[in-house]
């Protein structure tokens, strides 16, 4: 493919979706747009500071990463901005390699997701097993709720260890600095947010289900605001700590990073392109089953790709597809990618003009937002339902999570996928199978059943089951040998190797060889890797005419 031929499948859905647009459905998505808008304020800077860095950076991120998003991506409705996932790996490449190199890494992976989608290898996400999903995704949960219990207890680390061991040190060792006024403000943020939540599900379908349309998270930030300024409470605020957030956009900003760093971030940028994929392909596909919609994921990993080259350069942060906003977006009535530009025109407009009010926002509120967030993000239940599944299920599963909250994500999923890959191969291996054919059972050889020996094979010849032609070669006892092949759905290039191998062994042995049943790609393999030249005209030269004619009303198929 050229690139002339790729780009034409650079094609945003936005441009789709205008067809027929109405005044209607314009409204619409104003009204859901600017209600995400409201979500993601709290949410933005959350993540960010989270993350280890200023709360601007997810306000930025959101505006920026979430109108490129709307306006080139795959889908209808997704909402694009900082995610939670994201959270524990941009703490540790900040920890680790400053922030010059968090850009380098976030534009590097928005090169890679472009050219993900640019070649079409969104579908290949859809591949990666639901155990390893599940394992990173409650591990990263669980990392989240930990990271936020400094400011949740208003403890003075002042700088927070990136790796599990690290964090749970430096909490024990600072819990005597713990603040009462920080962990009340919390505590009464978040069983605010759990009240709301459940309130909201009461009146879902009472004539009061309006009032439910308004985020628990705005609520929780007013609150607590409110509750920290008018009894002047001694907790750290955004003011505080980061000296509040600019009331205007930020210029774009060549960093300056060190190649001697840079060289050691393939590893982080391959896991923040491998995430930030994960999570927007998931997150259109929720979407999907919520609209009746059809996604292109290529499109969606273009948009990605874009969105995530851009915005770190404008001081933002790596950004995805998000469940919650997405959602959001679709319950409010949004119907197409205006909403999801209105949401990140919506949080320019509160940066330009109500920039100074997030100043006296208490972090422990905020830590609060975050708690609940990781909570609902954490599919729990999965761990009670474990006893249900196969052993290579849950050793995959918890192998994922473990090594997700103890080590490293990017450890995590890249054994998770090698225990999936060796559990796949491991159970076509044990599908594929090979049984003797007793000349008797079979009228045609009647009579030649010293003279004959028959094995017909099923399922799949790969890597995995090459033993059952080596099972077959030290069972050979007879002048003539059929190996049917029929009921052979695939070969691959080993299997190919371990029939030449056959072949060389009958011929040394002086044996007759049939391989019979070749079609569709076997037969197509047999042609390229020379098998089927070995084996053609040995049949009529080498076999009796009587036994010939057994042969082949046994194998109808020929050679």
């Amino acid at each position: 493919m050229n690139w002339v031929q790729a780009m034409h499948f650079f094609r945003p859905r936005l441009l789709d979706s205008l067809q027929g647009y109405n005044r209607q459905r314009f409204v619409q998505d104003v009204s859901a747009g600017i209600t995400v808008g409201v979500v993601a304020l709290p949410l933005a800077m959350a993540f960010a500071i989270a993350s280890g860095l200023k709360p601007e950076a997810g306000l930025f991120t959101a505006i920026i990463s979430g109108f490129l998003i709307s306006a080139l991506g795959g889908s209808r409705v997704q909402i694009g901005g900082p995610a939670g996932a994201f959270i524990v790996i941009v703490y540790g490449i900040v920890e680790r390699y400053g922030l010059a190199n968090l850009i380098l890494a976030t534009a590097m992976s928005g090169v890679l997701l472009f050219l993900m989608g640019l070649f079409r290898l969104g579908s290949l996400i859809r591949f990666i097993p639901v155990s390893v999903v599940i394992g990173f995704t409650n591990g990263i949960a669980v990392l989240i709720m930990l990271t936020q219990i400094k400011d949740f207890l208003g403890l003075k680390i002042i700088n927070m260890p990136a790796d599990f061991f690290g964090i749970l040190h430096a909490l024990w060792h600072n819990l005597q600095s713990a603040s009462l006024a920080s962990f009340l403000l919390g505590l009464a943020s978040l069983s605010l947010l759990v009240g709301w939540l459940r309130m909201s599900r009461r009146l879902a379908d009472t004539p009061f289900k309006a009032i439910t349309m308004v985020p628990g998270s705005v609520i929780v930030l007013v609150f607590a605001t409110g509750v920290a300024w008018l009894l002047s409470l001694p907790v750290e605020t955004i003011g505080s700590k980061f000296g509040g957030i600019p009331s205007s956009m930020p210029a774009f900003v060549w960093p300056e990073f060190s190649w001697d760093s840079a060289r050691f971030l393939l590893m982080p940028t391959l896991t923040l392109t491998l995430l930030g994929a994960i999570e927007s392909l998931l997150c259109a596909r929720i979407a999907d089953g919520m609209t009746g919609d059809r996604h292109n994921p290529n499109q969606e990993l273009m948009a990605q790709g874009v969105a995530n080259f851009v915005t770190p350069f404008f001081g933002g942060m790596p950004a995805t597809g998000t469940i919650a906003r997405t959602v959001t977006n679709i319950q409010s009535g949004g119907t197409t990618p205006i909403s999801g530009m209105v949401h990140a025109l919506t949080l320019l407009a509160v940066v330009l003009v109500a920039a100074p009010l997030a100043a006296h926002i208490p972090l422990a509120a905020l830590a609060a937002i975050l708690m609940f967030v990781a909570w609902n993000m954490g599919e729990w239940r999965e761990f009670w339902l474990l006893r249900q599944y196969r052993l290579p299920y849950r050793l995959t599963l918890l192998a994922v999570f473990l090594l997700t909250v103890v080590f490293d994500l990017t450890v995590a999923i890249e054994v998770g996928l090698i225990a999936a890959c060796l559990t796949f191969i491991y159970r076509i291996s044990s599908l594929s199978r090979c049984e003797s054919v007793s000349p008797r059972d079979q009228a045609a050889l009647v009579g030649y059943e010293t003279r004959v020996q028959a094995w017909r094979l099923y399922g799949a010849l790969f890597f995995g089951a090459v033993k059952l032609i080596e099972e077959i070669e030290d069972k050979i006892s007879t002048p003539v040998l059929v190996v049917d092949l029929k009921n052979v759905i695939y070969i691959d290039s080993s299997g190919a190797d371990a029939l030449m191998n056959l072949i060389d062994t009958c011929q040394k042995k002086e044996i007759q060889l049939i391989v019979c049943g070749l079609e569709h790609q076997p037969l197509d393999i047999a042609v390229r890797s020379g098998i089927l030249e070995h084996l053609q005209g040995r049949l009529e030269a080498d076999l009796p005419s009587g036994l010939q004619r057994a042969v082949r009303q046994f194998a109808p198929q020929g050679q």
